[in-house]
């Protein structure tokens, strides 16, 4: 591996010791379906409702959801009104309604959720990033998915330097390790949720300080670093 390949990798393990002593337990990336209600079909619905919606308001949105709704065919039979209200305070909730909608008749004509970033990107309301988080969490394939929190970290690290989330998948895809991928997104989304934030990042808090690079972090921020 190059010397930057072994600085992520160390990053990356680092944070997933971090992750299982419970550290980032309370990230919202973690606050999702109940363990039994995890599936492709509510990972897939869960990205739908994530876009420009904020973290904690997308967690508990779709708690609220799966507690009344188990496959597209739930989905489908829902009143657009009752829908309307669960997915009150998620972005474009109207918009939203409709979107989901499509994509429970979607869902039930091809059979479930596909399996091929084709087929995905082909469903309404689903792009890149919910593509690829449900190719890599449901079905195991190696892809990383970038969103906003693995695209500001990956730039604030150094390990790529990318104007936007599609270039960093670009980017990021051949440096890290094959084995690796499918675990970039979830690591890197709780840390940005609790430690590495948009605006005012922990940096004193950090348990990866010492493997970044901090591009584009105010002075205050690097001036202190974690364990």
């Amino acid at each position: 591996m190059s010397v930057k390949q072994t600085r992520i990798v160390e990053a990356l393990h680092k944070l997933l010791l971090e992750t299982r002593r419970g550290r980032y337990k309370q990230a919202p990336v973690y606050q999702g379906p109940i363990e039994g209600q995890r599936t492709a079909f509510t990972t897939i619905v869960g990205c739908l409702i994530s876009t420009r919606t904020r973290d904690e308001q997308t967690s508990e949105i779709c708690r609220r959801l799966f507690d009344v709704v188990s496959s597209p065919e739930s989905l489908l039979s829902l009143p657009d009104a009752r829908l309307e209200r669960i997915l009150y305070g998620a972005g474009f909730y109207r918009q939203k309604t409709k979107q989901l909608k499509k994509l429970a008749r979607v869902l039930i004509d091809k059979g479930g959720v596909p399996r091929t970033r084709e087929e995905l990107l082909d469903v309404p309301g689903i792009g890149p990033k919910c593509a690829n988080i449900v190719l890599a969490a449901c079905f195991g394939r190696p892809v990383i998915a970038v969103d906003t929190h693995v695209h500001r970290i990956s730039n604030r690290m150094d390990w790529v330097r990318t104007a936007t989330p599609e270039k960093t998948e670009q980017a990021l895809t051949p440096i890290v390790p094959v084995g690796w991928r499918r675990r970039v997104n979830v690591l890197l989304v709780a840390h940005g949720q609790l430690v590495c934030k948009p605006i005012g990042p922990r940096c004193g808090e950090c348990s990866v300080y010492a493997y970044c690079r901090r591009r584009g972090v105010g002075r205050r921020a690097r001036s202190t670093g974690g364990s």
